[in-house]
C-alpha cells in the first residue's frame, strides 16, 4: 500500500514537471517540415510555415516544436518584416525577424541544442503576445557580427601608430582612409572601442570607452592595418573590440506574454541587448546565459546588456546564468516615465515618452493606479489612477476620449504621447516640464540568483523597482564598472523608480571599478539622478521601515569604495567581508568605503574588514 501511494505521488511530480517544464503536449519535428541542420541554406520560411501549421492544428493546447541538434541558417532577406517598437533600441522600422511566435499558448520551442545563425542585420526571435509558452535549448548568433575585433601588433607611443590585426569572420574595406566594416545589409566606420587583455579577457584597466584608429589607415598587408593612434595603455596583445552605439535589435524580443520561460538558452551575439523583454507578466530565466561562442576566438557578446526587462510585472527570475562580454550591464529592469508636457483640465494630461531608444509601445491602461515624481528633486507628489487613456490625438481633447477610444492594449503602435484622464484632481503647476508619471501596476519583483557576471563592460546589475528585489549568490567578477546599481531617473533615460525593498546577499564581488563610467561610485552604487539635491525634502530610495540589507557578501577589491548611496532611507550592511588585495593600483576618485550623500537609518555592523575599519575616515556623510 505504502508503494503504491509512493508511485502515485511520484507520477504526479513527474507530470507536474512536464507541465512547468513547458515538455508535455505533442512533439512536432522541425525535418517533418524540411527543415534541416548544417545545410547552409535558408530555413526562414520554413519555419514560419511550421509554426503556422502547428498554430492552427493546436489552437492552443500543448505543442512542442523540436529541432535536430545542429547549425541552422536565417537570411535578412527572407526575414518576416515587422514594426516593432522595442524598449532601449534604435527605432529603425521596420525590423527583419527570423522567427516569430505570436498568439500562441501552451507552446514550447526547443533547439534540441542547435545554435540560429544571423545573416545580415536581424532580430533573432519574437514572441508577442503568447501565454505559457517556453523557448529551450537555443544558442542565437549571427555570421559576422558588428562588432569587429582586432588584436595589437605593435604599438609605437613615441610616432604615435599602432599596428592591429583583423579577426578572420571580419569582413572589411579601405575607404577613403577609413576602416569600414561591412556585411550583407550594413557597413560601419567604428568609432569607439573597449580594451580587453589577451590573456584573461578582463577589461583593460583604467580604459574605460576608447578612441580608435580607424581613419588614415594603411593596410600593410591582408588583415594587417597601420593607424595613427596613440594610446599607451594599449600593449601588443590587446584585443580592441570596435564599435558603434547602434542598436537596432535584442537577440530575443518579448512582449505582452505572460509565463514565459526561457532555459538553457545562450546568445553569443545580438547588436543590441541579449534579451529584451517588454510589457510581460512573469519570466523564468534558467540557465539563460550571454556567452562567448567555443572556439569564434572572440571577447565580447552583446552591443548593449545581456538582458533588459522594462515595464514588467509578476515576477522576473534569472538563475544559474553566465554573462560575460557585454558592452552593458547583466540586467537591468526598471519602467518608464512619461514627462508632462501639457495639462488639459484638472484631470487630464498628456504624458510624453522622452528617450529617442524607448517609445511607441504600451505604457498603462484604465484603472491603473500610478504616481507623479518631480524630476528636479525626485520627490513623490502624490498618487492617483488612470480613468481613461489613449495615444493622443491633438485633435480630440474636449473630453471626449470616450467618443472616440481608440482600442490599443498591447499594440505596439509608434505613439509617442498620450492624453490621460485621472480620477482624481493632478497638481496645478504639472504641466511646467518638471513632473513625470510612473505605472505602479507594471512593476515586477525580481531574483537575481546563482548567476555569474564577468569581464564586461559599464556594470553588473541594475534594478529599479519598488518590488521586492533579491541579489544572492552570484559572482560578480570584473564587472569593470559598478556591480549593482540602484538607480531612477526622470531626466536622462526616464527609468523608473525608487527601490523600497533589496537584499544583497551572499555575493561575491572580484575586482570591480577597474573603469570609470556612468553611476561608477562604488562597488555598491545606490545613485538615482537628482539635479537639485540641495531642495530634496524626502527620500527617493527605501522609507517605510525598509530599505537595501547588503549582507553575508566577501567584496575582493584593490581600491576603496564599497557603498555609495544617495537618497536613501534604510541601508543595513552587516556580515561582510571585505579583502583588500593589490591586483591594480587604486584610483578611484571616492577615497571613502562608504559615502553617503542625503542617507539616513544607515546601519553598519559586524563586518570583517581587512587592516581594519575605522568610522570616522571610511564613513563620509554629505548632507
Amino acid at each position: 500500500m505504502k508503494n503504491r501511494f509512493f508511485i502515485l505521488a511520484l507520477m504526479q511530480l513527474l507530470l507536474l514537471g512536464l507541465v512547468s517544464c513547458g515538455t508535455a503536449g505533442k512533439v512536432y519535428r522541425a525535418a517533418d517540415f524540411g527543415i534541416l541542420p548544417n545545410t547552409g541554406k535558408d530555413v526562414t520560411k520554413a519555419v514560419a510555415r511550421a509554426i503556422q501549421i502547428i498554430k492552427q492544428e493546436r489552437d492552443g493546447k500543448a505543442a512542442v516544436l523540436r529541432f535536430k541538434k545542429g547549425e541552422y541558417d536565417f537570411f535578412y532577406n527572407n526575414g518576416h518584416q515587422r514594426e516593432l517598437y522595442i524598449s532601449n533600441h534604435d527605432q529603425d522600422n521596420p525590423k527583419s525577424v527570423a522567427v516569430v511566435i505570436e498568439d500562441m499558448e501552451n507552446f514550447v520551442l526547443d533547439g534540441g541544442g542547435s545554435t540560429f545563425n544571423m545573416n545580415g542585420r536581424m532580430l533573432p526571435v519574437v514572441m508577442i503576445d503568447c501565454e505559457d509558452c517556453a523557448i529551450k535549448n537555443l544558442n542565437i548568433d549571427t555570421r559576422v557580427p558588428q562588432i569587429t575585433q582586432v588584436k595589437v601588433l605593435e604599438n609605437d607611443t613615441e610616432n604615435g601608430t599602432i599596428v592591429y590585426e583583423v579577426a578572420p569572420y571580419v569582413n572589411y574595406r579601405i575607404k577613403n582612409g577609413k576602416f569600414v566594416a561591412y556585411g550583407e545589409n550594413w557597413e560601419i566606420h567604428p568609432s569607439w572601442g573597449i580594451a580587453f587583455e589577451g590573456d584573461t579577457k578582463h577589461v583593460v584597466y583604467n580604459t574605460s570607452d576608447i578612441g580608435l584608429g580607424t581613419s588614415n589607415v594603411q593596410e600593410l598587408s591582408p588583415r594587417v592595418i597601420k593607424a595613427p593612434w596613440k594610446d599607451a595603455r594599449l600593449l601588443p596583445g590587446t584585443v580592441i573590440a570596435m564599435r558603434s552605439y547602434q542598436r537596432p535589435t535584442p537577440g530575443i524580443f518579448l512582449y505582452g506574454n505572460e509565463n514565459t520561460l526561457l532555459e538553457n538558452i545562450t546568445v553569443h551575439y545580438a547588436e543590441g541587448m541579449g534579451l529584451l523583454a517588454q510589457v510581460c507578466e512573469d519570466i523564468t530565466l534558467r540557465g539563460f546565459n550571454v556567452a562567448i561562442r567555443e572556439g569564434s576566438g572572440r571577447y565580447f557578446t552583446t552591443q548593449a546588456d545581456a538582458t533588459h526587462f522594462s515595464g514588467c510585472k509578476g515576477k522576473i527570475v534569472s538563475t544559474g546564468g553566465l554573462y560575460e562580454g557585454m558592452m552593458d550591464d547583466a540586467i537591468n529592469v526598471h519602467g518608464t516615465y512619461l514627462r508632462i508636457v501639457e495639462r488639459i483640465d484638472d484631470y487630464t494630461v498628456v504624458g510624453r515618452y522622452m528617450h529617442g531608444q524607448s517609445y511607441g509601445f504600451y505604457w498603462g491602461d484604465d484603472d491603473d493606479k500610478v504616481q507623479f515624481v518631480k524630476s528636479s528633486t525626485m520627490e513623490l507628489a502624490g498618487e492617483n489612477v488612470i480613468e481613461e487613456i489613449k495615444p493622443y490625438n491633438k485633435e480630440v481633447v474636449d473630453g471626449c476620449l470616450s467618443s472616440d477610444r481608440v482600442v490599443w492594449n498591447f499594440r505596439l503602435d509608434g505613439t509617442k504621447e498620450f492624453i490621460i484622464r485621472f480620477k482624481k484632481p493632478v497638481p496645478s503647476d504639472i504641466a511646467n516640464g518638471n513632473y513625470g508619471v510612473e505605472n505602479l501596476e507594471w512593476t515586477p519583483g525580481v531574483t537575481f540568483k546563482g548567476n555569474i557576471v564577468r569581464n564586461n563592460r559599464a556594470r553588473g546589475a541594475l534594478f529599479s523597482t519598488p518590488q521586492k528585489v533579491v541579489v544572492e549568490g552570484n559572482l560578480f567578477d570584473h564587472t569593470s564598472g559598478t556591480a549593482i546599481l540602484l538607480c531612477g531617473d526622470c531626466n536622462g533615460w526616464y527609468e523608473t523608480g525608487a527601490c523600497r525593498n533589496v537584499v544583497i546577499r551572499g555575493n561575491r564581488f572580484v575586482n570591480s571599478l577597474t573603469n570609470m563610467f556612468q553611476f561608477t561610485n562604488a562597488i555598491i552604487s545606490i545613485y538615482p539622478e537628482i539635479p537639485d539635491l540641495a531642495s530634496q525634502q524626502k527620500y527617493f530610495h527605501g522609507g517605510k521601515g525598509k530599505g537595501v540589507v547588503i549582507e553575508g557578501n566577501i567584496f575582493e577589491t584593490f581600491d576603496a569604495p564599497i557603498v555609495y548611496a544617495k537618497s536613501l532611507d534604510g541601508l543595513v550592511f552587516k556580515g561582510n567581508k571585505v579583502i583588500q588585495n593589490n591586483d591594480y593600483k587604486p584610483f578611484h576618485w571616492n577615497k571613502h568605503r562608504f559615502l553617503f550623500e542625503r542617507v539616513k537609518n544607515a546601519e553598519i555592523k559586524d563586518n570583517d574588514f581587512e587592516g581594519g575599519f575605522d568610522p570616522e575616515n571610511d564613513v563620509k556623510y554629505n548632507h
